[in-house]
């Protein structure tokens, strides 16, 4: 496995370039940039269709600097400089524990310092130059699109409190032996509470803006579902625990042309440190799992890449509002659903019925695209009918 950058850039040119860039950070990154591509076009689409429209905002122009924009800037340069400069100078210390390094509250304050004073004068000599005699006021139209920067920021905190959350539910027992550590590390995160969380604060932002929630839905739908692909890339290349049960049958016949760890993987060097010690390893990810399993990550990544281009393709056939994202409610609940069946994950017991918190959560997304469809589709049948 590749929990680095680093490692990944050494096994396919034999350079070693000591970065601080772990796998699975790096491609949810990509994941949303390519999530920022997709919505950014539907806007564009949606607006050019006439589902969405541009609106007016009123702003004031030539103001100075205001002091909580000088300050904002301050704070931000300071815990910038703050962690570069101790970065720089103690740059082992981030590589051993990059995670570890960035979340404690060790820094450079002598750096901290110098960041916070250019980052409070840099924004002070920007509004200077803008600055008028007499402030005045103008009204800008405002094209949907241009919320995405707004959109994604609070899609990404709320989002990411939410995995965290609904991670501690699924795995209350290790919660409740390490509560802080589980809240503020960036492993052992819930797609579908992320999904939830950064759901409902993204059609906020959408309703205050007058984007009708359908609008909104079927917008981030193609895009969630590629970025959630991509974001099972890094699971699958940093070996993060999001793999199947173990796996020791033969490759079957009509999968001979694949690699054997698509069938599969014992996932060496994975990132959590599971399995047992590899001989002549020197390092931080030296373990391999002792027994098989399948590499349910690279199935989600595989599988879900096909499922957004299926959504792309058909996005332009479909007319009616929000049934697009029902599509995609049902595509995504279907396709948790049976890869549960062969991950690892937390079993509850109902009535005699085991269960996953996912595969529960899966059964309501398919319920709940299957009346989304239902009940737009009739809607839009009874305005026709009205003329």
């Amino acid at each position: 496995m590749f929990p680095t950058i680093s490692s990944l850039i050494q096994y396919f040119t034999g350079i070693n370039i000591p970065l601080p860039i772990q796998s699975f950070g790096f491609f949810v990154a990509i994941a949303f940039i390519a999530a920022y591509w997709a919505f950014v076009q539907e806007f564009k689409r949606k607006e050019k269709l006439g589902y969405i429209h541009p609106f007016e905002k009123t702003v004031t122009i030539g103001q100075p600097a205001s002091v909580g924009e000088l300050a904002g800037n301050g704070f931000f340069g300071f815990i910038l400089g703050f962690k570069l400069v101790d970065a720089i100078l103690n740059y082992h210390a981030l590589l051993d524990d990059t995670q570890g390094f960035i979340l404690s509250a060790r820094g450079n304050w002598i750096g901290g310092i110098i960041g916070g004073a250019a980052f409070a004068y840099w924004a002070y000599y920007e509004s200077k130059k803008q600055e008028l005699p007499t402030p005045k006021k103008q009204v800008v139209t405002v094209h949907p699109y241009e919320l995405m920067g707004s959109i994604l920021l609070w899609a990404a905190v709320c989002g990411f409190a939410g995995a965290k959350i609904f991670n501690a539910l699924e795995n209350w027992g290790a919660f409740m032996k390490d509560p802080v550590g589980m809240l503020i590390g960036f492993s052992g995160l819930t797609f579908y509470g992320g999904l939830i969380c950064g759901g409902a604060v993204v059609l906020y932002i959408a309703r205050k803006h007058g984007i009708k929630w359908q609008d909104m839905l079927d917008v981030g739908g193609p895009g969630m579902m590629l970025a959630y692909g991509i974001g099972r890339i890094g699971c699958q290349m940093s070996g993060d625990g999001d793999w199947g049960i173990n796996n020791v049958a033969p490759k079957p016949h009509w999968l001979s042309w694949a690699p054997d760890w698509m069938w599969a993987f014992n996932f060496p060097h994975n990132v959590n440190n599971e399995g047992f010690a590899i001989s002549g390893c020197v390092g931080k990810y030296c373990n391999v799992l002792p027994v098989p399993v399948f590499p349910t990550s690279f199935y989600e990544s595989v599988i879900c890449i096909l499922l957004f281009l299926f959504l792309w393709q058909i996005r332009h056939k479909i007319k009616v509002p929000g049934v697009l994202f029902g599509i995609y409610m049902i595509l995504a609940g279907i396709e948790r659903f049976f890869i549960e069946l062969i991950r690892v994950n937390t079993k509850y017991r109902v009535a005699g019925i085991s269960f996953t918190q996912a595969e529960l959560i899966s059964i309501f997304m398919v319920i709940g695209g299957l009346a989304l469809c239902y009940t737009q589709t009739n809607r839009k049948k009874r305005e026709v009918a009205r003329g």
